[in-house]
Protein backbone atom coordinates (compact mmCIF):
# COMPACT_ATOMS: atom_id res chain seq x y z
CA UNK A 1 0.00 0.00 0.00
CA UNK A 2 0.79 3.52 -1.00
CA UNK A 3 0.18 6.18 1.72
CA UNK A 4 -0.14 9.90 0.56
CA UNK A 5 -0.57 12.16 3.59
CA UNK A 6 -1.88 15.17 3.21
CA UNK A 7 -2.19 18.06 5.60
CA UNK A 8 -3.91 21.60 5.56
CA UNK A 9 -2.79 24.36 7.40
CA UNK A 10 -4.55 28.30 7.83
CA UNK A 11 -5.97 30.34 10.27
CA UNK A 12 -7.22 34.27 8.85
CA UNK A 13 -5.65 36.76 8.77
CA UNK A 14 -7.06 38.85 11.08
CA UNK A 15 -6.93 35.87 13.61
CA UNK A 16 -6.29 36.69 17.41
CA UNK A 17 -2.71 36.67 18.22
CA UNK A 18 -2.71 34.61 21.36
CA UNK A 19 -4.46 31.89 19.42
CA UNK A 20 -2.09 32.06 16.89
CA UNK A 21 0.57 31.76 19.45
CA UNK A 22 -0.92 28.66 20.77
CA UNK A 23 -1.46 26.85 17.48
CA UNK A 24 2.10 27.82 16.36
CA UNK A 25 3.21 26.64 19.68
CA UNK A 26 1.27 23.39 20.16
CA UNK A 27 0.82 22.33 16.44
CA UNK A 28 3.56 23.65 13.81
CA UNK A 29 6.15 24.02 15.90
CA UNK A 30 6.10 20.33 17.40
CA UNK A 31 4.84 18.82 13.55
CA UNK A 32 8.21 20.13 12.03
CA UNK A 33 10.25 19.22 14.83
CA UNK A 34 8.65 15.51 14.25
CA UNK A 35 9.83 15.89 10.79
CA UNK A 36 13.27 17.25 11.23
CA UNK A 37 13.90 14.51 13.46
CA UNK A 38 12.44 11.40 11.25
CA UNK A 39 14.32 12.27 7.83
CA UNK A 40 12.37 9.15 5.76
CA UNK A 41 8.57 11.37 6.41
CA UNK A 42 7.22 12.66 3.69
CA UNK A 43 3.96 14.78 3.42
CA UNK A 44 1.74 16.95 1.05
CA UNK A 45 0.84 20.29 2.70
CA UNK A 46 -0.76 23.30 2.07
CA UNK A 47 -0.13 26.63 3.52
CA UNK A 48 -2.97 29.18 3.35
CA UNK A 49 -1.00 32.62 2.20
CA UNK A 50 -2.90 34.53 4.62
CA UNK A 51 -1.36 32.13 7.14
CA UNK A 52 2.31 32.25 5.60
CA UNK A 53 2.25 36.30 5.85
CA UNK A 54 0.68 36.30 9.42
CA UNK A 55 3.61 33.84 10.90
CA UNK A 56 5.83 36.35 9.29
CA UNK A 57 4.54 39.53 10.70
CA UNK A 58 3.99 38.03 14.19
CA UNK A 59 7.42 37.11 14.34
CA UNK A 60 7.36 33.09 13.70
CA UNK A 61 9.92 33.48 10.38
CA UNK A 62 11.38 30.31 12.12
CA UNK A 63 8.20 28.11 10.75
CA UNK A 64 8.44 29.76 7.36
CA UNK A 65 11.90 29.16 7.44
CA UNK A 66 11.57 25.48 8.80
CA UNK A 67 9.24 24.75 6.38
CA UNK A 68 10.86 25.97 3.44
CA UNK A 69 14.00 23.55 4.46
CA UNK A 70 12.18 20.47 4.78
CA UNK A 71 10.77 21.54 1.29
CA UNK A 72 14.36 21.89 -0.04
CA UNK A 73 15.83 18.28 1.84
CA UNK A 74 12.75 16.57 -0.23
CA UNK A 75 10.47 15.87 2.49
CA UNK A 76 7.68 18.43 2.08
CA UNK A 77 5.63 18.91 -1.72
CA UNK A 78 3.71 21.85 -1.62
CA UNK A 79 -0.20 22.16 -2.49
CA UNK A 80 -1.81 25.49 -4.12
CA UNK A 81 -4.81 26.55 -2.70
CA UNK A 82 -6.98 30.26 -2.42
CA UNK A 83 -5.09 32.78 -0.20
CA UNK A 84 -7.44 33.99 1.90
CA UNK A 85 -9.63 30.45 2.42
CA UNK A 86 -12.28 31.55 0.34
CA UNK A 87 -15.10 29.58 -0.87
CA UNK A 88 -14.26 28.97 -4.41
CA UNK A 89 -17.46 27.49 -5.98
CA UNK A 90 -19.96 30.06 -5.30
CA UNK A 91 -17.33 32.88 -6.33
CA UNK A 92 -17.05 34.41 -9.86
CA UNK A 93 -14.10 32.67 -11.77
CA UNK A 94 -12.45 35.99 -11.80
CA UNK A 95 -12.02 36.01 -8.02
CA UNK A 96 -10.97 32.31 -8.04
CA UNK A 97 -8.21 32.89 -10.35
CA UNK A 98 -6.81 35.65 -8.11
CA UNK A 99 -7.07 33.94 -5.10
CA UNK A 100 -4.95 31.31 -6.55
CA UNK A 101 -2.76 33.88 -8.13
CA UNK A 102 -2.36 35.65 -4.80
CA UNK A 103 -1.83 32.40 -2.69
CA UNK A 104 1.12 31.09 -5.45
CA UNK A 105 2.74 34.63 -5.23
CA UNK A 106 2.70 35.34 -1.68
CA UNK A 107 4.06 31.85 -0.77
CA UNK A 108 6.62 32.05 -3.25
CA UNK A 109 7.63 35.38 -1.94
CA UNK A 110 8.63 33.72 1.43
CA UNK A 111 9.32 30.03 0.14
CA UNK A 112 11.14 31.10 -2.53
CA UNK A 113 12.11 28.71 -5.61
CA UNK A 114 11.20 25.55 -3.55
CA UNK A 115 7.41 26.66 -3.83
CA UNK A 116 6.47 24.69 -7.17
CA UNK A 117 2.84 23.10 -6.37
CA UNK A 118 2.12 20.57 -8.94
CA UNK A 119 -1.35 20.15 -7.34
CA UNK A 120 -4.11 22.09 -6.30
CA UNK A 121 -6.15 22.03 -2.58
CA UNK A 122 -9.76 23.76 -3.28
CA UNK A 123 -10.47 25.31 0.94
CA UNK A 124 -13.11 22.88 2.39
CA UNK A 125 -12.06 20.62 -1.11
CA UNK A 126 -14.74 22.53 -2.07
CA UNK A 127 -15.60 21.41 -5.83
CA UNK A 128 -17.26 22.88 -8.62
CA UNK A 129 -16.79 21.46 -12.86
CA UNK A 130 -15.47 25.34 -13.21
CA UNK A 131 -12.90 24.92 -10.37
CA UNK A 132 -11.24 22.34 -12.29
CA UNK A 133 -11.25 23.71 -15.45
CA UNK A 134 -9.74 27.02 -14.16
CA UNK A 135 -7.07 24.59 -11.93
CA UNK A 136 -5.93 22.78 -15.30
CA UNK A 137 -6.11 26.15 -17.01
CA UNK A 138 -3.83 27.89 -14.43
CA UNK A 139 -1.37 24.92 -15.25
CA UNK A 140 -1.93 21.94 -12.19
CA UNK A 141 -1.37 18.54 -12.47
CA UNK A 142 -3.14 17.39 -10.26
CA UNK A 143 -6.46 18.17 -7.49
CA UNK A 144 -7.42 16.42 -4.63
CA UNK A 145 -11.13 15.43 -3.59
CA UNK A 146 -12.92 13.74 -1.01
CA UNK A 147 -14.16 10.38 -1.83
CA UNK A 148 -17.94 11.52 -1.92
CA UNK A 149 -17.17 13.40 -5.09
CA UNK A 150 -16.30 10.01 -7.17
CA UNK A 151 -20.07 8.75 -7.28
CA UNK A 152 -22.06 10.26 -4.06
CA UNK A 153 -20.96 7.28 -1.72
CA UNK A 154 -18.72 7.01 1.30
CA UNK A 155 -16.96 4.07 1.46
CA UNK A 156 -16.92 3.39 -2.17
CA UNK A 157 -13.73 4.87 -3.86
CA UNK A 158 -11.29 3.49 -6.24
CA UNK A 159 -7.60 3.42 -4.40
CA UNK A 160 -6.73 0.42 -7.24
CA UNK A 161 -6.77 3.31 -9.70
CA UNK A 162 -6.68 7.00 -10.84
CA UNK A 163 -8.66 9.22 -13.13
CA UNK A 164 -8.26 12.22 -14.96
CA UNK A 165 -11.16 14.82 -15.31
CA UNK A 166 -13.32 14.71 -17.93
CA UNK A 167 -14.02 18.58 -18.59
CA UNK A 168 -10.41 19.44 -17.68
CA UNK A 169 -8.50 16.79 -19.82
CA UNK A 170 -5.34 15.77 -18.14
CA UNK A 171 -5.90 17.06 -14.83
CA UNK A 172 -5.64 13.94 -12.71
CA UNK A 173 -7.55 13.62 -9.40
CA UNK A 174 -7.14 11.94 -6.24
CA UNK A 175 -9.45 11.12 -3.47
CA UNK A 176 -8.73 11.36 0.17
CA UNK A 177 -10.33 8.41 2.23
CA UNK A 178 -12.75 10.12 4.44
CA UNK A 179 -13.03 6.70 7.36
CA UNK A 180 -9.06 6.40 7.53
CA UNK A 181 -8.30 10.26 7.85
CA UNK A 182 -11.15 10.41 10.39
CA UNK A 183 -10.31 7.31 12.59
CA UNK A 184 -7.05 9.64 12.59
CA UNK A 185 -8.45 13.15 13.39
CA UNK A 186 -10.90 11.57 15.98
CA UNK A 187 -8.39 9.75 17.81
CA UNK A 188 -10.35 6.63 17.47
CA UNK A 189 -7.44 4.67 16.38
CA UNK A 190 -4.53 5.19 18.54
CA UNK A 191 -1.48 2.89 17.45
CA UNK A 192 -0.32 1.62 13.99
CA UNK A 193 -1.33 -1.69 15.05
CA UNK A 194 -4.96 -0.94 15.72
CA UNK A 195 -4.70 1.31 12.13
CA UNK A 196 -3.74 -2.05 10.25
CA UNK A 197 -6.68 -3.75 12.11
CA UNK A 198 -8.93 -1.32 10.54
CA UNK A 199 -7.24 -0.50 6.98
CA UNK A 200 -7.61 -4.67 6.54
CA UNK A 201 -5.72 -6.69 4.07
CA UNK A 202 -5.73 -3.60 1.85
CA UNK A 203 -3.01 -2.49 3.09
CA UNK A 204 -1.06 -5.32 1.72
CA UNK A 205 -2.41 -4.57 -1.78
CA UNK A 206 -1.08 -2.12 -4.70
CA UNK A 207 -3.73 0.30 -3.95
CA UNK A 208 -2.94 3.65 -2.82
CA UNK A 209 -4.38 5.86 0.45
CA UNK A 210 -5.08 9.48 0.80
CA UNK A 211 -5.49 11.00 3.99
CA UNK A 212 -6.03 14.34 4.48
CA UNK A 213 -6.43 16.50 7.69
CA UNK A 214 -6.17 19.46 9.29
CA UNK A 215 -2.43 20.13 10.68
CA UNK A 216 -4.26 22.34 13.61
CA UNK A 217 -5.66 19.06 14.60
CA UNK A 218 -1.88 17.58 15.73
CA UNK A 219 -1.23 19.22 19.36
CA UNK A 220 -4.05 21.70 19.27
CA UNK A 221 -7.39 20.22 18.91
CA UNK A 222 -6.19 17.20 20.21
CA UNK A 223 -2.67 17.57 22.27
CA UNK A 224 -0.86 14.58 22.00
CA UNK A 225 -2.07 13.26 18.66
CA UNK A 226 0.84 13.88 16.83
CA UNK A 227 2.60 11.23 18.41
CA UNK A 228 0.80 8.98 16.65
CA UNK A 229 1.05 10.64 13.57
CA UNK A 230 4.39 10.47 13.02
CA UNK A 231 4.08 6.47 14.43
CA UNK A 232 2.07 5.76 11.15
CA UNK A 233 4.48 8.46 9.24
CA UNK A 234 7.45 6.19 10.39
CA UNK A 235 6.07 2.69 10.00
CA UNK A 236 7.21 0.33 7.85
CA UNK A 237 4.10 -1.34 7.14
CA UNK A 238 2.99 1.01 4.25
CA UNK A 239 5.25 3.10 1.72
CA UNK A 240 4.86 6.60 2.04
CA UNK A 241 5.05 8.67 -1.06
CA UNK A 242 3.96 12.26 -2.26
CA UNK A 243 0.71 12.65 -4.03
CA UNK A 244 2.49 13.51 -7.18
CA UNK A 245 3.85 10.32 -6.91
CA UNK A 246 0.48 8.17 -6.76
CA UNK A 247 0.71 7.63 -11.23
CA UNK A 248 4.18 6.12 -10.81
CA UNK A 249 2.58 3.03 -9.02
CA UNK A 250 -1.60 3.11 -9.48
CA UNK A 251 -3.20 2.39 -12.79
CA UNK A 252 -4.77 4.84 -14.67
CA UNK A 253 -8.60 4.17 -15.26
CA UNK A 254 -10.70 6.37 -17.15
CA UNK A 255 -11.87 10.16 -17.69
CA UNK A 256 -15.07 10.90 -14.72
CA UNK A 257 -17.00 14.16 -13.68
CA UNK A 258 -16.52 14.60 -9.82
CA UNK A 259 -19.76 15.79 -8.15
CA UNK A 260 -20.49 19.05 -6.29
CA UNK A 261 -18.85 18.49 -3.04
CA UNK A 262 -16.97 18.99 0.20
CA UNK A 263 -15.30 17.23 2.89
CA UNK A 264 -17.60 17.83 5.52
CA UNK A 265 -21.41 16.90 3.42
CA UNK A 266 -23.23 13.20 3.59
CA UNK A 267 -24.84 11.12 1.41
CA UNK A 268 -28.48 12.65 2.10
CA UNK A 269 -26.80 15.79 0.86
CA UNK A 270 -25.60 15.00 -2.73
CA UNK A 271 -29.77 13.46 -2.72
CA UNK A 272 -31.04 16.34 -1.57
CA UNK A 273 -28.97 19.09 -3.94
CA UNK A 274 -27.69 21.21 -1.30
CA UNK A 275 -23.45 20.26 -1.90
CA UNK A 276 -22.69 23.75 -0.14
CA UNK A 277 -25.00 23.74 2.61
CA UNK A 278 -22.80 24.67 5.19
CA UNK A 279 -22.47 28.11 2.89
CA UNK A 280 -25.34 28.92 0.76
CA UNK A 281 -28.96 28.09 1.31
CA UNK A 282 -30.50 30.51 4.18
CA UNK A 283 -31.59 34.07 3.89
CA UNK A 284 -28.89 35.27 5.76
CA UNK A 285 -26.35 33.74 3.81
CA UNK A 286 -27.91 34.97 0.50
CA UNK A 287 -27.79 38.60 1.79
CA UNK A 288 -24.81 37.88 2.71
CA UNK A 289 -23.24 36.81 -0.91
CA UNK A 290 -25.40 39.42 -2.47
CA UNK A 291 -23.13 41.80 -0.68
CA UNK A 292 -20.42 40.23 -1.19
CA UNK A 293 -21.09 40.33 -5.21
CA UNK A 294 -22.19 43.53 -4.77
CA UNK A 295 -18.39 45.00 -3.47
CA UNK A 296 -17.03 42.96 -6.10
CA UNK A 297 -18.89 44.84 -8.40
CA UNK A 298 -18.43 48.14 -7.09
CA UNK A 299 -14.35 47.51 -7.00
CA UNK A 300 -14.23 45.70 -10.74
CA UNK A 301 -15.24 49.21 -12.06
CA UNK A 302 -12.85 51.16 -10.30
CA UNK A 303 -9.88 52.62 -12.32
CA UNK A 304 -7.24 50.04 -11.36
CA UNK A 305 -4.17 52.26 -11.26
CA UNK A 306 -5.50 54.30 -8.31
CA UNK A 307 -4.69 54.02 -4.76
CA UNK A 308 -8.33 53.87 -4.33
CA UNK A 309 -8.35 50.65 -6.02
CA UNK A 310 -5.38 48.73 -4.92
CA UNK A 311 -6.53 49.61 -1.35
CA UNK A 312 -9.58 48.25 -2.01
CA UNK A 313 -8.86 45.42 -3.76
CA UNK A 314 -6.17 44.45 -1.04
CA UNK A 315 -9.34 44.38 1.61
CA UNK A 316 -11.49 42.31 -1.16
CA UNK A 317 -9.61 39.84 -0.89
CA UNK A 318 -9.37 39.15 2.69
CA UNK A 319 -12.61 39.89 3.23
CA UNK A 320 -13.93 36.65 0.70
CA UNK A 321 -12.86 34.49 3.64
CA UNK A 322 -15.00 31.21 3.88
CA UNK A 323 -15.95 31.93 7.40
CA UNK A 324 -18.52 34.52 7.52
CA UNK A 325 -20.84 32.33 5.73
CA UNK A 326 -19.87 28.96 7.20
CA UNK A 327 -20.92 30.77 10.56
CA UNK A 328 -23.98 32.02 9.40
CA UNK A 329 -25.05 28.12 8.31
CA UNK A 330 -27.26 27.80 11.67
CA UNK A 331 -25.57 24.33 11.41
CA UNK A 332 -22.56 26.70 12.94
CA UNK A 333 -23.56 29.91 14.51
CA UNK A 334 -21.54 32.63 15.36
CA UNK A 335 -23.15 36.41 15.87
CA UNK A 336 -19.48 37.58 16.17
CA UNK A 337 -18.09 36.66 13.01
CA UNK A 338 -21.18 37.03 10.66
CA UNK A 339 -20.69 40.72 12.13
CA UNK A 340 -17.05 41.44 11.29
CA UNK A 341 -17.64 39.78 7.49
CA UNK A 342 -20.47 42.25 7.20
CA UNK A 343 -18.54 44.72 8.68
CA UNK A 344 -15.23 44.38 6.59
CA UNK A 345 -17.44 44.89 3.25
CA UNK A 346 -19.00 47.66 4.44
CA UNK A 347 -15.94 49.77 5.18
CA UNK A 348 -14.43 48.61 1.88
CA UNK A 349 -16.86 51.36 0.14
CA UNK A 350 -16.73 53.53 2.98
CA UNK A 351 -12.93 53.81 2.67
CA UNK A 352 -13.23 54.87 -1.18
CA UNK A 353 -12.98 58.55 -2.10
CA UNK A 354 -14.65 58.00 -5.11
CA UNK A 355 -18.13 56.35 -5.06
CA UNK A 356 -21.49 57.88 -4.60
CA UNK A 357 -23.65 58.25 -1.55
CA UNK A 358 -26.03 55.85 -3.28
CA UNK A 359 -23.49 53.13 -3.25
CA UNK A 360 -22.10 54.03 0.43
CA UNK A 361 -25.83 53.83 1.81
CA UNK A 362 -26.49 50.50 -0.12
CA UNK A 363 -23.71 48.93 1.52
CA UNK A 364 -24.89 50.48 4.82
CA UNK A 365 -28.29 48.87 4.19
CA UNK A 366 -26.69 45.40 3.31
CA UNK A 367 -24.87 45.49 6.13
CA UNK A 368 -27.73 46.58 8.20
CA UNK A 369 -29.84 43.28 6.93
CA UNK A 370 -27.24 41.09 7.86
CA UNK A 371 -26.96 42.29 11.35
CA UNK A 372 -30.84 42.72 11.83
CA UNK A 373 -31.44 39.26 10.52
CA UNK A 374 -28.87 37.69 12.19
CA UNK A 375 -29.86 39.04 15.67
CA UNK A 376 -33.72 38.23 14.98
CA UNK A 377 -32.34 34.55 14.82
CA UNK A 378 -30.29 34.30 17.84
CA UNK A 379 -32.81 36.87 19.94
CA UNK A 380 -36.41 34.77 19.05
CA UNK A 381 -34.73 31.50 19.15
CA UNK A 382 -34.25 30.36 15.74
CA UNK A 383 -30.93 29.10 16.19
CA UNK A 384 -32.39 27.02 19.04
CA UNK A 385 -35.23 25.76 17.05
CA UNK A 386 -33.09 24.77 14.17
CA UNK A 387 -31.08 22.50 15.85
CA UNK A 388 -33.66 20.78 17.71
CA UNK A 389 -35.77 20.24 14.39
CA UNK A 390 -32.85 19.58 11.65
CA UNK A 391 -32.84 15.87 12.88
CA UNK A 392 -36.05 15.33 14.78
CA UNK A 393 -34.86 11.57 15.12
CA UNK A 394 -31.78 12.89 17.62
CA UNK A 395 -33.64 14.05 19.84
CA UNK A 396 -35.25 10.49 20.74
CA UNK A 397 -32.91 8.31 22.92
CA UNK A 398 -31.90 5.13 20.53
CA UNK A 399 -33.25 2.77 23.22
CA UNK A 400 -36.84 3.90 22.16
CA UNK A 401 -36.81 4.41 18.42
CA UNK A 402 -35.16 0.87 18.06
CA UNK A 403 -36.40 -3.05 18.80
CA UNK A 404 -34.60 -4.38 21.94
CA UNK A 405 -32.71 -7.01 19.86
CA UNK A 406 -31.17 -4.02 17.35
CA UNK A 407 -30.48 -2.08 21.12
CA UNK A 408 -28.75 -4.84 22.32
CA UNK A 409 -26.58 -5.94 19.33
CA UNK A 410 -25.15 -2.43 19.39
CA UNK A 411 -24.15 -2.99 22.98
CA UNK A 412 -22.51 -6.16 21.40
CA UNK A 413 -20.59 -4.59 19.00
CA UNK A 414 -19.82 -1.59 21.61
CA UNK A 415 -18.44 -4.41 23.93
CA UNK A 416 -16.13 -5.86 21.28
CA UNK A 417 -14.69 -2.52 20.50
CA UNK A 418 -14.21 -1.54 24.23
CA UNK A 419 -12.47 -4.75 24.64
CA UNK A 420 -10.10 -4.79 21.60
CA UNK A 421 -8.77 -1.08 22.49
CA UNK A 422 -8.10 -2.44 26.40
CA UNK A 423 -6.44 -6.03 24.65
CA UNK A 424 -4.39 -3.47 22.99
CA UNK A 425 -3.90 -0.91 25.76
CA UNK A 426 -5.12 2.16 23.97
CA UNK A 427 -7.11 2.62 27.59
CA UNK A 428 -8.41 6.00 26.53
CA UNK A 429 -10.20 4.59 23.69
CA UNK A 430 -11.95 1.65 25.68
CA UNK A 431 -13.10 4.39 28.23
CA UNK A 432 -14.88 6.23 25.65
CA UNK A 433 -16.66 2.69 23.90
CA UNK A 434 -17.79 2.33 27.60
CA UNK A 435 -19.37 5.20 28.16
CA UNK A 436 -20.78 5.19 24.35
CA UNK A 437 -22.79 2.50 26.31
CA UNK A 438 -23.24 4.14 29.51
CA UNK A 439 -25.04 6.89 27.17
CA UNK A 440 -27.42 4.22 25.21
CA UNK A 441 -28.04 2.76 28.35
CA UNK A 442 -29.53 6.43 30.26
CA UNK A 443 -30.68 7.77 26.70
CA UNK A 444 -28.24 10.72 27.47
CA UNK A 445 -27.13 9.54 23.46
CA UNK A 446 -29.27 12.74 22.48
CA UNK A 447 -26.89 14.97 23.63
CA UNK A 448 -23.65 14.28 21.25
CA UNK A 449 -23.04 16.32 18.20
CA UNK A 450 -21.82 12.99 16.44
CA UNK A 451 -23.97 10.02 18.03
CA UNK A 452 -22.16 7.10 19.43
CA UNK A 453 -24.06 4.86 17.00
CA UNK A 454 -22.60 7.09 14.23
CA UNK A 455 -19.24 6.97 15.79
CA UNK A 456 -19.54 3.25 15.87
CA UNK A 457 -20.18 3.44 11.90
CA UNK A 458 -16.50 4.76 11.32
CA UNK A 459 -14.86 1.93 12.80
CA UNK A 460 -17.03 -0.75 11.65
CA UNK A 461 -19.75 -2.29 9.62
CA UNK A 462 -22.50 -2.77 12.03
CA UNK A 463 -24.01 -5.71 11.89
CA UNK A 464 -19.67 -7.05 12.32
CA UNK A 465 -20.75 -9.67 14.92
CA UNK A 466 -23.18 -12.77 14.53
CA UNK A 467 -26.85 -11.52 15.38
CA UNK A 468 -27.12 -10.98 18.90
CA UNK A 469 -30.53 -13.67 19.13
CA UNK A 470 -27.55 -16.22 17.73
CA UNK A 471 -25.53 -16.21 20.69
CA UNK A 472 -25.82 -18.39 23.67
CA UNK A 473 -24.02 -16.45 26.04
CA UNK A 474 -22.92 -12.84 27.04
CA UNK A 475 -20.77 -11.34 29.44
CA UNK A 476 -22.27 -10.43 32.68
CA UNK A 477 -20.90 -6.72 31.50
CA UNK A 478 -22.90 -6.98 28.20
CA UNK A 479 -26.08 -8.09 30.16
CA UNK A 480 -25.97 -5.20 32.61
CA UNK A 481 -27.17 -3.14 29.38
CA UNK A 482 -29.13 -4.53 27.51
CA UNK A 483 -33.24 -3.99 27.18
CA UNK A 484 -35.22 -6.58 28.19
CA UNK A 485 -36.89 -9.01 25.91
CA UNK A 486 -40.51 -10.55 25.77
CA UNK A 487 -39.26 -13.86 24.89
CA UNK A 488 -36.06 -16.05 25.14
CA UNK A 489 -34.59 -18.04 22.95
CA UNK A 490 -34.44 -21.60 23.93
CA UNK A 491 -31.05 -21.74 22.84
CA UNK A 492 -29.90 -19.59 25.57
CA UNK A 493 -27.69 -20.80 28.63
CA UNK A 494 -28.94 -19.54 31.99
Amino acid sequence: MFWANFLHIYQPINQIPDILERIVNESYRPLIKGLKENKKIKLNLNISACLTKRLVKDGYQDVVHDLKKLAERGQIEFTDSAAYHAFLPLLPKTEIRRQIILNRKINRKYFGKVYQPKGFFSPEMAYTEKIGQIVKEMGYQWIILDEIAFNGKLGEGDWFHFYEIKEAPGLKVFFKNRRISNLIVNAISRSVSSLKKEIGPLYKENIYLLTAMDGETFGHHRPGLQKLFFEILSSSSWRKIFISEIPKFIKYKNKISPLDSTWSIEEKDLKERKPFKLWSGNPLQKLQWQFSYFVIKIIKALDHETSDYKKARKKLDAALESCQYWWASKYWWSLEIIEQGAYELKEIITDLGNVSQKTREKAKNFYQKILTLAFCWQRTGVIRDFHKQKEKWQAIPFRERTSPEWFNQIILEFEAEMRKAAKNQEFEKAIKWRDAIIKLKNGADVYDVLHVVNELWTVRKLPSLKPFLKHKRFSRFARSYFLPLNYQPKHWKK
